[in-house]
């Protein structure tokens, strides 16, 4: 990474787990400031140190999204106190439908939603409307997922909720372009971390952490006069996968689909 893609006061959300742990890791810099907010305390306070050995000036917040109006208010306190130049949204959560089941539980679903959709997209409004305001030129950064395209009948909340940010961000990205605001999405493919080998089923062409978050942050301050790539999908495989799921007649996709499920599901 070079100077020029490391603004001076950034936010990352989900800064806790291992993809956020890496953005940080490669924003950490002298000079640059970093708000990172998470759910683990002790993982929040590592990352802090790190970056901080690497000369970046650093705060932490531990929360939980599923507090949305709690989110935002904090959100609009820091940028208060220290306007922000970008914010990465990089916190989620997966999961799957429990073995036997028909449909997953329905406090899962609701979950998923709110950290996945309703949390990360509040936030950019948020942040997306002061940015346009003070002509910051600001960035914003959501992650979605490859999964996003596709219509999961193992993990419909987990899919659907990443539809939905997808969706929300290609939007918020065009309202905000005349602005001067950069909206980048990111739809990684799998990303080889704990909580995603903790969930059953193949995982192909998987990334590092730290070569997602290098992909995702080069993303972000790529295109045309700086505005970041409109969309990141990555590997490049996964495209190609989307294309075929549209192309094919109903009763096949939803046949493959269901194939997909792991064994015993």
């Amino acid at each position: 990474m070079t100077d020029r893609l490391h603004p001076t006061r950034t936010i990352v959300t989900g800064a806790s787990g291992e993809l956020g742990q890496a953005m940080a890791r490669q924003l950490a810099q002298p000079g640059a400031q970093l708000s990172l907010w998470g759910r683990d305390g002790e993982k929040l306070a590592a990352i802090a140190a790190q970056c901080r050995a690497q000369g970046a000036l650093v705060n932490v917040r531990s929360l939980d999204l599923t507090d949305v109006a709690g989110a935002v208010a904090a959100l609009l306190a820091e940028d208060d106190a220290c306007p922000f130049d970008m914010a990465i949204f990089a916190s989620g959560l997966g999961d799957i439908r429990a073995q036997g089941a028909l449909v997953e539980d329905p406090a899962q679903v609701a979950r998923l939603i709110q950290v996945n959709f309703t949390a990360p997209a509040a936030m950019a409004a948020a942040l997306a409307g002061r940015m346009a305001g003070r002509n910051s030129k600001g960035r914003l950064v959501l992650i979605s997922s490859a999964a996003a395209f596709h219509a999961l009948p193992f993990a419909a909340s987990y899919a659907g909720s990443k539809a939905g940010l997808s969706r929300f961000t290609d939007s918020l990205r065009i309202a905000m372009r005349p602005h001067g605001v950069s909206v980048t999405l990111a739809s990684p493919g799998f990303i080889d971390t704990a909580a995603g080998r903790a969930v059953p089923g193949a995982r192909p062409m998987p990334l590092s952490p730290e070569e997602a978050a290098r992909r995702i942050l080069r993303a972000a301050m790529a295109g045309r006069k700086g505005m970041g790539r409109a969309h990141l999908v990555t590997p490049w495989h996964f495209a190609l996968l989307r294309l075929f799921d549209r192309a094919l007649p109903r009763f096949l996709r939803d046949r493959l689909l269901r194939s997909l499920a792991p064994p015993g599901w």
